[in-house]
């Protein structure tokens, strides 16, 4: 009788041993999705014909390992002042005071830091999508504007940091990013600083 309550003790205990490390080995930040408003700043070029306007942030991090790195994918919808400094290609005149839109997906690694209530991150990655700017076609004979968007392919390159404020299950944050892209608009590189304030609901539970 002793040896079959030794042998229930043990499973018992060893039962506890992996219930305890397989909750010790989920992540606090396993899991969060991503929602952010902000604006796009161009730089360089990118200013002769684009102003910032409002942006969207759509995305999530999921934690890999035991460590503090992750992955970030992401969907970006930056939105701009667009002002073309010639005609393009299929167009008669240089729209003015137009809009530009961006349909960027990213994929990126990144690191998370944790410091009491605060989380600090960095990451890199590369993406593409598209880039819609206005062009008109003018008809004079018929006195008629054809308006259009010119869609743009843009493989991109991002590298940015983040604070997080942890509040259990929701974290704010505040991100910047550099995006470089490598193809031309308006014979000039695209370049942008996105500015990113949001929350971050915390899914790692789910996992538990």
């Amino acid at each position: 009788m002793t040896r079959y309550l030794s042998a229930i003790t043990c499973l018992a205990l060893l039962n506890l041993a992996t219930i305890i490390c397989c909750a010790q080995s989920i992540r606090k930040d396993k899991l969060y999705t991503v929602s952010g408003i902000g604006t796009a700043i161009p730089l360089g070029q990118s200013s002769d014909f684009l102003a910032p306007k409002i942006s969207t942030t759509l995305g999530a991090n999921l934690g890999i390992g035991q460590g503090g790195l992750f992955l970030y994918p992401k969907f970006n919808l930056h939105a701009f002042s667009y002002s073309a400094i010639f005609p393009d290609n299929a167009g008669t005149y240089a729209i003015q005071t137009g809009r530009a839109s961006t349909y960027l997906l990213n994929m990126a690694l990144g690191y998370r830091k944790f410091t009491g209530k605060f989380a600090y991150y960095a990451y890199v990655g590369a993406g593409g999508g598209y880039i819609l700017t206005p062009m008109a076609r003018v008809n004079n004979a018929n006195q008629q504007v054809n308006l259009k968007n010119k869609t743009h392919g843009m493989p991109m390159a991002e590298l940015g940091a983040g604070i997080e404020l942890n509040l259990g299950g929701l974290a704010l944050f505040t991100e910047m990013s550099y995006m470089n892209g490598f193809k031309n608009i308006q014979d000039r590189n695209f370049t942008t600083l996105p500015l990113t304030f949001g929350i971050k609901p915390n899914l790692s539970k789910l996992f538990h």
